[in-house]
């Protein structure tokens, strides 16, 4: 069993995440973004819901993201959201670490409205939350290194899904890891 609950769980040197890495340079902002809203509402964002069904700031901050994307609001009202919101929320679910995973991965997807490489940090929040909620908070490392390989693999899948090829303006993103 892990000595202490991990906020993150994946390998950054792990060749599925530098396989995303790799795949997330060659598209361009715009795919990126769209790519992380999705997942982070699709995939994250209900397990949240299913531990928090009352507490809305984790969906806030996905609708102000969207509403950003599509220039209805600017980006200190998204920050804001995202930040005194979501975050907030992630901050006071110590006792939940399932739903407080959630709120950071969702509170990562929504940033990458503005900063792209929380794109990786969406994935280590997700692999937490999917990991937490399926086998619970003190299963062993290797059997949460196998769920954050297969988020890994799900969320890469997502982007293959939608990726343009040979796309002409991929973004370019500074890798911190």
């Amino acid at each position: 069993m892990p000595m202490k609950l991990r906020k993150m769980l994946g390998d950054v040197n792990a060749p599925s995440c530098i396989m995303l890495r790799n795949l997330i340079d060659t598209q361009s902002k715009d795919t990126i973004r769209k790519w992380c809203l999705s997942y982070a509402e699709k995939k994250v964002l209900p397990i949240f819901e299913k531990h928090c069904p009352d507490d809305t700031r984790p969906r806030n901050a996905v609708n102000a993201a969207h509403d950003y994307l599509d220039g209805t609001v600017k980006f200190p009202i998204v920050k804001n959201i995202i930040l005194n919101e979501c975050h907030t929320a992630a901050r006071e679910l110590d006792d939940n670490p399932i739903a407080q995973a959630a709120a950071r991965a969702v509170g990562q997807g929504s940033a990458v409205v503005h900063t792209l490489t929380h794109s990786l940090g969406l994935f280590f929040y997700a692999a937490a939350a999917v990991a937490y909620d399926r086998i619970g908070p003190f299963a062993t490392d290797d059997e949460y290194a196998q769920i954050a390989e297969e988020v890994c693999l799900d969320y890469t899948a997502a982007l293959r899904a939608i990726a343009v090829e040979n796309e002409p303006n991929p973004a370019k993103l500074k890798w911190n890891c």
